[in-house]
């Protein structure tokens, strides 16, 4: 429970300096939702995706990137023809879900162990600021409520917990872990351009494109070399 504190008390750093950043772009949702997709390539091509194929083996990295695609698109033709709010903002969450269920079951695996202590909860509050930030603006984009932020970062929390104590007595083989980040970035990769790049590059001007996508990037790549 009180790592699940820790990262509810991460995501929620991230969320607030995502909000903060909200207020320059405050005439604009397409502004946030460029910012989103910048931010979230940034943080597939800078951390999550090189760090992956480095742990996991690229045949069940790539089946799973594949499934996520195929997942993000059946999912996106069912909400898309009867409802004006798209589906990615969830979709975000639970890919951001899966991405913490291996070191999730890693944490419990560890737990009892002096290798986990001030060192790892230092590393899962860092860690997770960048899903806080991306999941907020990714919400505040698509003019979502706070309270279904608050649950989603609670959620969050109760599902990273839940893992945890499933990793004290059960380990997932590497092939099913990496599986599951290919999932999580088939989703994260597909929500950041189709539905935050892509849906609005004829809705600004393209020097306003290339500014706010390049400003996302350069925050992730703050916020890379930061944890780093």
């Amino acid at each position: 429970m009180i790592l699940g504190g820790f990262l509810f008390f991460s995501v929620s750093i991230g969320g607030t300096i995502a909000w903060v950043f909200s207020k320059l772009f405050q005439h604009t949702t397409q502004g946030l939702s460029l910012l989103c997709g910048g931010f979230l390539v940034g943080l597939l091509v800078l951390d999550i995706i090189p760090s992956s194929f480095q742990m996991y083996k690229s045949f069940g990295m790539l089946l799973g990137i594949l499934i996520g695609y195929l997942i993000f698109q059946l999912l996106s033709s069912l909400f898309h023809p009867t409802n004006h709010q798209n589906p990615s903002v969830s979709l975000l969450a639970i890919a951001m879900v899966i991405h913490t269920i291996p070191i999730s079951l890693t944490i419990g695996n560890l737990l009892g162990n002096s290798a986990l202590s001030i060192t790892m909860t230092a590393s899962i509050i860092l860690h997770h600021l960048p899903e806080g930030f991306a999941l907020t603006t990714a919400s505040l984009s698509q003019s979502g409520r706070l309270w279904k932020l608050f649950i989603y970062f609670i959620g969050f929390s109760i599902f990273f917990v839940f893992f945890v104590f499933i990793g004290q007595y059960w380990n997932l083989t590497i092939k099913a872990q990496g599986m599951l980040m290919g999932l999580s970035i088939g989703l994260i990769g597909t929500a950041s351009i189709s539905e935050f790049i892509l849906h609005h590059v004829r809705s600004v001007t393209l020097k306003s494109f290339m500014t706010y996508i390049l400003f996302g990037y350069f925050l992730s790549y703050m916020f890379h070399t930061f944890v780093g």
